[in-house]
This record gives C-alpha cells, sequence and structure tokens, in this order.
C-alpha cells in the first residue's frame, strides 16, 4: 500500500517519464523505419534544377558510356585518365540535359516521339547517328538500313544466350546515341529560337554603322605606369580593401584545396638487381639445352613462349643481329643481356623458313553473305586464327573453334612472304622485392613521425634534398593530383582534414606520397589575402595615376603636358568607337570613349587609362565615306550575334541551381 501510495504522491512525475519513453520509443522507430528515406537523400550523387540524381542513375550512365567507348574504339583496358573522363562526360550530359530540359518545359517546347524517329531512323538521319562507324556498310558509307537492321534484331532478340548478350550491348549502344539526339535536337530547337528573337533593328543598325563612320582625328601624350619607380606612391589598407569589395564577384570559388606533397620513388635496390641476374644466371644452362621451353620460359620469365613467328621488323631490337645472323641455327643461344632495368637471354628455336608478313581474310557466313574482313597482322588475331591464316595458302579455307560454335574463314590474299624466326626470350625486369618495398615505405612513415606538421614537412625535405611540390585549386570532384597515378585517395584526405595536417602515406603507382594540407578554401569568395598581389598591383597604378594628374594640374596645352612629363607628342589620324585600340597604346576603351566625348577641337583633362595616363587633343571631324546601308548593317550584326545563342546555353548551366556530391561517390 505504501508503495502505491507513492506512486500515486508522484503520478505527474512517471506520466512525464513515461512520456518521453514512449516518445523516445515512437522516434526511434519512425527514424528506423525511415532509415531507407534518409539513406536515399544520402545516395543522391547530386540535384540538378530540382531533379535528384540517384547513384543508380548515374552509376547506369556510366556503364552505359563504358559500354559505347568499348564499342567505338575497340578497346575494354580502360586507364584512369579514361575512367575519369567518362565519369565528367556523364555528368556534363546531365547537366546539359536536366538544365535544358527545365527551360524547354517552360515554353512548352519538346522533342516528340515522332521528331525522335525521324532523327534516328527517317529519310535524313541526324548528323550524330549519320557520323557512327558501327552503320557504315563496306564502301565506307553511311547506312540507313544498318540501323534499321540493328534495331529489329535488338527488337527481336534471340533465344542463344551468347547472341541475346551481344544484343543486349548493343540495345545499351542504340539507347545512348538515342538519347543524345535528343538532347541534341532539343538544344538545337531552343539555339534556333535564341537566333530568332536575336534581330537586329534599324536603331542598332544606325548606331553601329554611327560608332564605326563617326570619328576624329588626335594627338595625346601618355605616361606609362612602368616608368614611375613604386617607391614615390603609396596606397593605404583601405584602398586595398575598396578594390576587393569592387572586384569581389570575380572572385567567386568553388570549396578547393591546396597542398604540398613529397614523392619517395619505389625503386629495386642493388640487392633486387643482384637477385634478378642470379636467376638469369642459374636457369641459363638449363635455357640452353631443355626440350621443354615453353615450361622454362613461362614459368619465369616475363615474355611468353607462344611459338610466334618474328620477322626483322618485330623482333625486339637487341636481338635482331643474333635471330637473322648469317649461319644462325636452331639452338643457338645468346649470353645474358642487361637493357632498360631488364636481364635476359633468347634462343633460336626455328629459322630458315618464310611467312607472309600479312593476310586478308573473310568470313563465310552459311545461308548469308561472306563478310570481308580486311588485312591482319599476326599479332592483331588469335593464335588458333593466325597459324592456319598465315601456313596455308591463298584461296583455301580453315575452321576454327569460336564462341560456343565454329568459324570459317577463306585466306584471301598475303603479302610476300619474308624470312622469319621463332625465338624464346627469358626475361626478368628488375622490380622493386617486397624487402625494398618495406624499406621506402617506413623511410615516408618515418619522416611524417619525425614531422608532424606541414611548416616541418617542408623543411626537412628541403633539408635533405627532396623536391617539395605544390599543388594547387584542388576541388571535391578533382580526379587526381597533377600527374600523380592513383591519387583521389589524397583528394578525399584533403577535405577530411584541418590546415597544416600531415598525411598518412599514400601509395600513387611508383611513388609513396607525403602530403601536407596549406590551404582551406571554403569561402564564396576567394580571400583578400589570396588575391593580395594584384590589388596590390592595381593600387599602385592607381597612386600612380594620382601621382601623374597632380603633375600635370597646371597644364593648360598638350605641349605643356609633354614638357612636364617628357613625353613626345603622338598623332592618330581618327579614332572611332568601333576602335579596339588607341594608337600604338593598345587596348584602351576609356581614353577612346571620352576622347569622343570631349567633341572637336577640345583638351581633355587627364585621362587614366590601363597602362598610364593619357591627355588627349581632338583635331576636326574624320567620318568615312560609306554610305548608310541599314540592311548590310543588320546582316553585320545577326552575324556578330550568331555566338549568343550558345552563350546563352553555358549561362544557363552556370545559374542553374544544382548541389554536386560526386565526391561522396568517387
Amino acid at each position: 500500500m505504501a508503495s502505491l501510495q507513492r506512486i500515486r504522491n508522484h503520478g505527474a512525475l512517471l506520466i512525464a517519464i513515461v512520456g518521453l519513453a514512449m516518445l523516445a520509443f515512437i522516434l526511434g522507430d519512425f527514424l528506423n523505419s525511415g532509415s531507407s528515406f534518409f539513406n536515399r537523400s544520402r545516395e543522391n550523387v547530386g540535384v540538378i534544377e530540382g531533379q535528384k540524381i540517384h547513384y543508380t542513375e548515374y552509376e547506369a550512365a556510366k556503364d552505359q558510356l563504358t559500354e559505347v567507348y568499348k564499342i567505338e574504339s575497340g578497346r575494354s583496358d580502360f586507364d584512369e585518365d579514361m575512367s575519369a573522363q567518362i565519369r565528367n562526360q556523364v555528368w556534363n550530359m546531365l547537366m546539359m540535359d536536366y538544365t535544358l530540359r527545365a527551360q524547354a518545359k517552360a515554353i512548352g517546347m519538346d522533342v516528340t516521339v515522332d521528331e525522335l524517329s525521324e532523327l534516328c531512323i527517317g529519310e535524313n538521319p541526324h548528323q550524330i547517328i549519320r557520323g557512327r562507324r558501327a552503320f557504315y556498310d563496306e564502301n565506307g558509307q553511311f547506312s540507313r538500313d544498318a540501323v534499321k537492321n540493328l534495331i529489329s534484331a535488338i527488337n527481336d532478340g534471340s533465344d542463344d544466350a551468347e547472341q541475346n548478350a551481344n544484343l543486349q550491348q548493343a540495345k545499351t549502344y542504340w539507347l545512348y546515341w538515342e538519347k543524345v539526339v535528343r538532347i541534341s535536337h532539343l538544344q538545337e530547337k531552343y539555339t534556333a529560337l535564341l537566333q530568332h528573337l536575336l534581330k537586329a533593328n534599324s536603331l542598332d543598325a544606325q548606331f553601329a554603322f554611327d560608332a564605326r563612320e563617326k570619328g576624329v582625328s588626335a594627338e595625346f601624350v601618355a605616361q606609362p605606369y612602368f616608368s614611375i619607380a613604386d617607391s614615390l606612391v603609396s596606397y593605404s589598407e583601405s584602398d586595398i580593401k575598396k578594390l576587393y569589395k569592387q572586384h569581389l564577384s570575380q572572385y567567386k570559388q568553388t570549396p578547393n584545396r591546396a597542398i604540398k606533397y613529397i614523392a619517395f620513388d619505389i625503386v629495386p635496390s642493388e640487392e633486387d638487381f643482384k637477385a634478378a641476374q642470379d636467376l638469369l644466371t642459374n636457369l641459363q644452362e638449363e635455357f640452353r639445352t631443355t626440350d621443354d621451353i615453353s615450361l622454362v620460359v613461362n614459368t619465369n620469365s616475363d615474355i611468353m613462349y607462344d611459338g610466334r613467328d618474328y620477322s626483322e621488323e618485330t623482333v625486339p631490337a637487341q636481338y635482331k643481329e643474333f635471330a637473322f645472323a648469317k649461319g644462325a641455327k636452331a639452338g643457338d643461344c645468346t649470353e645474358i643481356l642487361f637493357e632498360n632495368n631488364t636481364y635476359s637471354m633468347a634462343r633460336l628455336m626455328q629459322t630458315g623458313y618464310s611467312l607472309p608478313d600479312s593476310v586478308e581474310l573473310k568470313a563465310i557466313v552459311e545461308g548469308g553473305e561472306d563478310q570481308e574482313l580486311g588485312w591482319f597482322k599476326a599479332t592483331d588475331l588469335p593464335k588458333n586464327i593466325a597459324e592456319p591464316a598465315f601456313t596455308g595458302k591463298r584461296g583455301t579455307r580453315f575452321t576454327v573453334a569460336q564462341g560456343m560454335g565454329e568459324q570459317t574463314y577463306e585466306i584471301m590474299e598475303q603479302s610476300k612472304p619474308t624470312p622469319k624466326v621463332k625465338l624464346a626470350i627469358l626475361a626478368r625486369e628488375v622490380s622493386p622485392s617486397s624487402k625494398t618495398y618495406s624499406i621506402i615505405y617506413n623511410r615516408a612513415k618515418q619522416f611524417i613521425v619525425d614531422n608532424p606538421n606541414a611548416e616541418s614537412l617542408e623543411a626537412a625535405a628541403q633539408e635533405a634534398g627532396i623536391a617539395v611540390v605544390p599543388q594547387y585549386n584542388l576541388t571535391a570532384n578533382t580526379d587526381k593530383v597533377g600527374q600523380l597515378k592513383n591519387s583521389r585517395p589524397i583528394v578525399r584526405w584533403a577535405f577530411e582534414v584541418k590546415e597544416g595536417k600531415v598525411s598518412d602515406v599514400f601509395e600513387c603507382g611508383q611513388q609513396f606520397i607525403v602530403a601536407a594540407l596549406t590551404e582551406v578554401n571554403d569561402g564564396e569568395y576567394r580571400s583578400l589575402e589570396s588575391v593580395r598581389p594584384e590589388l596590390a598591383y592595381e593600387a599602385t597604378n592607381n597612386a600612380k595615376s594620382a601621382y601623374i594628374k597632380k603633375q600635370l594640374k597646371d597644364a593648360k596645352t598638350l605641349e605643356e603636358a609633354a614638357e612636364i612629363l617628357k613625353q613626345p607628342v603622338q598623332s592618330i589620324e581618327r579614332v572611332s568607337l568601333a576602335d579596339n585600340r588607341f594608337g600604338n597604346a593598345g587596348m584602351e576603351p576609356a581614353v577612346i570613349g571620352k576622347t569622343l566625348a570631349i567633341g572637336e577641337n577640345a583638351l581633355s583633362e587627364p585621362i587614366q587609362g590601363n597602362t598610364g595616363v593619357f591627355v588627349v587633343r581632338t583635331g576636326a571631324a574624320n567620318n568615312a565615306a560609306d554610305a548608310f546601308d541599314a540592311d548590310a548593317e543588320k546582316a553585320q550584326l545577326a552575324a556578330r550575334y550568331a555566338y549568343l545563342p550558345y552563350q546563352a546555353m553555358q549561362l544557363i548551366e552556370d545559374k542553374a541551381e544544382v548541389t554536386d556530391n560526386r565526391a561522396n561517390f568517387q
């Protein structure tokens, strides 16, 4: 009963506690059940004009473009730079697609299904489709039938697993170019509309004509800024801050980092060279005498023995004289050679025979049209095709296993036979051993321990004679640091730590890298300190301008100004608003404008220009005698306006609302 009474006495408190517990339970359940919502937001690669780009969409686009590159290039081994190019191209395409569609939607513009069909498979396909070599015929000309056949095959599918896989790859290829055509045509329609809207009227034509035709003759005196010693002028910190504020819009930036790094090259030690040489020395006798050369070579060499035929053009240069020497015979061997960090020796397996250097083949298609494949060298073909193709005679056919079936080829033509040899090469490139690798790694690691901040790292590196390499303007999406291979992890690290920190050891190709973060620039604009040198240059010229103008305060004529400045009087036959340059003084738009503003036969006040201070005296009007032709002026203006629609497309992307989270997924 006492316990029950205590509960009653503290009822309000218990209700509050139970309420909080229930709230915590409910919130916990909501957060757990809603975790997919939060995860989805974290899986967005970016947002473009309100459209969320999910990671799966981005990856699918990357995979699609990768397949396109494979088909068009015939390659599948893409390096780091190519992979980065694909990622950037995908993002740029997404940017163009979503920003352009947003603008087009606002005015009711689109590419219809019928339009797209006509552009892809119509009587006159879009140039993007016409430019694909995959749709060329045997004469190297675009074939509309090839496009239709591909689409028909994709739609029909196949029961054969291998053929179906090929059709899926073809579908990926086709859908990519269909998408590119849609985006490209929408851009063409949008820019065509802008070009139609950007027309010059009669007032524009008259102004352009007057700017070019109306002018005056002029004389001037100029005092260049460089002729005034910096020590004669000064400026204040407030001058710098004022200029910074004036130019602030020019200093917009993407958040970026600056680092300095040192490199420890991963190179073989003397022990590694000796080990490679000893290996070949120990194998030398067996290599010379073995009956199973494939086993000895393919177990120990960097160059596999596959019985290939070498000509004088294809044999490694250091073995040419040996392999094709007069009197050379099977079984001859070289001594151990050393070249390009590689120990090697060669054994002549067969000589005294000749084969063609290249063959022309045709694929025989049962029930269909045979396909001429073109000319091939032996290295262009798999061994099971190359061997019968090069040893057979012109006009003969041979059949080889290919995939899950067989393929028959015909030898259409062969080049003239030339001497060949079979050569077994036992080669070992000297590479760092695990022991060497560890020694170099530990040296880099110790450098970090001894120098835990940016200042000490740089000082110690300079003392040790190690180059300190600066790298600026690394953004969150920078793919690599300078030319360092596999250096994307350094960029990620730079955005995770504080300024002054020293990194752990990064392995970048054949180098260990230690980096120090020297600058963190996260503001919307570059800092005043980062642009101080250019502001100081401008402030100095402003001060020099004031200094020169003060000297000229009593000058009443151009000749007096010339006497004061000790500068010659120069003349210009004609100055007009259409001019880009003021005589031989260079680009001086302010001087040109003020010269024309004072009218005829007048003397200007001292004018502050880009390169110095000018005093100008105008003469009589010097107008051109051309007659005004409104249509001709409008045509010239239209030519000038032609680039504006394309500039507008770039402006649309620049002004788009974009959140770029790609750095979280790279």
